[in-house]
């Protein structure tokens, strides 16, 4: 990751989302960013540029935009129509990024335009999100990585966020998925957590 000082950057071209520019990099905000709040945090993985990362939940793209500058490809999920406007304009200044218009919950949708993964990014505040990265993991390679964004609120309100992200891990592990490291998003996102996982090598 590039880090000017203690500001996390990435090399880009930018007004995605009126960002700073710090030296001629964007400055990636983890206010805005839950996956920039988790380099904050010093946890998260390394992106690298032969990556392929599959992106559930790409919204308005402005995560998907910092992701982009770091990997060789981002296959950009989004359900919703007009996150997918925005999403539209971003791609059309990064050719890297394919925007896929499905809903994550039926990875069948678009699988004919999903090559295998390096990463699988999810971001989708559904009550389901470990279901939807369970049938996801079928884009990933053996070995590759999984980021689960959780929003605890959206899993179950009537539940404290704590067993929430308890019974999250259990089905993840329980599947099979290694983990690797957790981390609450505090003081940027409130009751979010990053969980992230391994598929195990076949």
């Amino acid at each position: 990751m590039i880090w000017i000082g203690d500001v996390l950057v990435s090399q880009g071209e930018g007004a995605v989302y009126r960002e700073r520019m710090l030296d001629g990099a964007r400055v990636w905000d983890p206010y805005r960013s839950k996956l920039s709040a988790l380099y904050y945090l010093g946890k998260g993985i390394e992106l690298t540029p032969a990556m392929r990362v599959l992106y559930l939940g790409a919204a308005n793209g402005t995560t998907v935009s910092h992701v982009a500058d770091y990997v060789e490809v981002v296959y950009a999920v989004e359900f919703a129509p007009r996150p997918m406007q925005d999403l539209l304009e971003v791609c059309r200044r990064r050719r890297n990024i394919i925007p896929i218009m499905a809903d994550a919950a039926r990875p069948e949708q678009y699988a004919p335009l999903v090559e295998s993964v390096d990463l699988l990014y999810q971001d989708v505040a559904q009550p389901d999100q470990a279901a939807i990265v369970l049938r996801n993991s079928v884009f990933l390679k053996p070995g590759g990585i999984i980021i689960l964004m959780l929003k605890t609120r959206s899993v179950d309100v009537r539940k404290e966020p704590n067993e929430v992200f308890s019974d999250t891990l259990d089905l993840l592990t329980s599947a099979g998925l290694v983990m690797k490291e957790s981390e609450w998003l505090a003081p940027f996102h409130a009751d979010h957590a990053a969980i992230i996982c391994i598929k195990p090598e076949a």
